[in-house]
């Protein structure tokens, strides 16, 4: 035991290290442009040496940080085509790997959570894990009655550190603070981490997947695998085979890409109605097609608890952009904490800033594409730009932090499948808020 507090100290280190790296390439980048050199190169050149590290660095430390880098990696979309290829490779390494841990400590985590004779409750096991993630290890198994089964399994001390990185992280709530002084940033940190540390227990996991799997039994467009078994630290569940989704981006038809677009965007909108809950764990490495043409969606460890459904507020906003109807925007974001009392934002701006995210809704049918994402993202950071002042005044409440998330990280795997789909159909469908509320005559 006495290595743990060395490997606290050196996850820290490498954490603590990002931002100092960063901070070095961009004083070089700056650098360089004084000289005379050509400020795309070397903002590609800066941009590449980041991602490696960044990546690199997450990736190896799994917990929290890794958990950041999987939460990040569905913007891949976003980043600007010249430089997205070194960001696409590290990306999509961590959407679905990570170095596996020995046969010898999964028998151990199984030995504790299911018990010394738990090889009598399967037929086979296979000892090399088919799929790594942030805090655990997939392998592929058949339980004692004949079912394929994925046996999930947590790394040893991956509790603590995911707890170790998510209080290092807190620690740059001053560093967010200055990225984005509009918002409250401690309290979406707390909620951040809140949300994280109960995807610690698989037994929650478990609770929520069979929620799921109640409500989508039998369904003709959605699959969610039966659990079968679980524990703090070790779930087993339905083994389902498709087409990974990262796959279908790499690789898929036309039909396809539109086919995962729909199916994707429908399940995303839907089950807060259905189910009072929203998966929300938004990356492509959570979803399938399967040979049925339904969609396979797994791992619920990331769940938003929705009760009374997705609040109108989204909706509304949305019905009050596309209508043009900036004070009314205004009142309402102010309302909803979107903009805090002390803020100064004029309500054209505030319009002008959500203005392009409605597109989607203008039209009967919408592509989803990577330029449309990149544009998204280059007027919001672009600093000459009215938009990213804009940006600067806005706050995100916490009860909305994983909704946010689940609806950004949709359009973002939307962009990367470079799918084509009835979005304002499905926003009408099933977004409370969204229909047109104009007083009548």
């Amino acid at each position: 035991m006495a290595d743990i507090p060395r490997r606290a100290a050196h996850r820290t280190a490498k954490l603590a290290g990002l931002p100092l790296g960063a901070a070095g390439r961009l004083a070089a980048g700056w650098g360089k442009r004084l000289t005379g050199q050509d400020a795309t190169s070397v903002n590609s050149s800066i941009s590449i040496r980041t991602a490696e590290q960044l990546f690199a660095v997450l990736g190896e430390l799994k917990g929290g940080a890794m958990k950041f880098g999987q939460a990040l990696s569905v913007f891949e979309a976003a980043v600007p085509e010249e430089m997205s290829g070194p960001y696409r490779e590290a990306l999509t390494k961590l959407q679905s790997a990570a170095p596996p841990m020995s046969a010898e400590s999964v028998h151990r985590v199984l030995d504790e959570q299911l018990g010394t004779g738990w090889r009598d409750r399967f037929r086979e096991f296979d000892e090399t894990p088919t799929a790594s993630a942030s805090i655990g290890q997939v392998h592929r198994a058949v339980w004692h009655d004949g079912r394929e089964v994925a046996v999930k399994v947590q790394y040893p001390g991956a509790d603590e550190a995911l707890r170790s990185d998510l209080r290092q992280l807190m620690r740059f709530s001053r560093l967010f603070q200055s990225l984005a002084p509009g918002a409250e940033i401690k309290p979406l940190l707390t909620e951040l981490q809140d949300r994280m540390v109960e995807e610690l227990d698989y037994r929650i996991e478990a609770d929520n997947q069979r929620a799921f799997a109640k409500e989508f039994s039998g369904d003709p467009e959605v699959v969610v695998p039966k659990v079968v078994a679980s524990s703090p630290k070790v779930a087993v569940t339905e083994w389902i085979t498709g087409t990974p989704f990262s796959k279908i981006i790499a690789e898929g038809s036309r039909e396809q890409r539109d086919l995962a677009g729909r199916l994707l965007a429908e399940f995303t909108y839907s089950t807060p109605s259905r189910i009072g809950m929203l998966h929300a764990d938004p990356h492509p490495g959570n979803f399938m097609l399967l040979p049925c043409g339904r969609l396979g969606v797994i791992d619920f460890g990331a769940v938003s608890r929705l009760p009374g459904g997705m609040p109108e507020t989204f909706g509304t906003m949305i019905r009050l952009a596309l209508d043009d109807r900036p004070e009314e925007l205004l009142e309402l974001m102010r309302a909803e904490r979107f903009i805090r009392p002390e803020q100064n934002v004029q309500a054209e701006d505030v319009l002008a800033y959500l203005a392009p995210f409605v597109d989607p809704a203008r039209t009967e049918r919408f592509h989803f594409t990577r330029a449309w994402l990149q544009h998204q993202a280059e007027r919001v950071s672009d600093l000459r730009s009215p938009d990213f002042h804009t940006s600067r005044s806005l706050n995100l409440p916490p009860d909305y932090l994983l909704i946010h998330r689940v609806t950004m990280g949709a359009i973002g795997i939307l962009c990367q499948l470079d799918a084509e789909l009835d979005a304002r159909e499905i926003i009408t469908t099933y977004q409370p808020g969204f229909r047109d509320q104009r007083p009548t005559a």
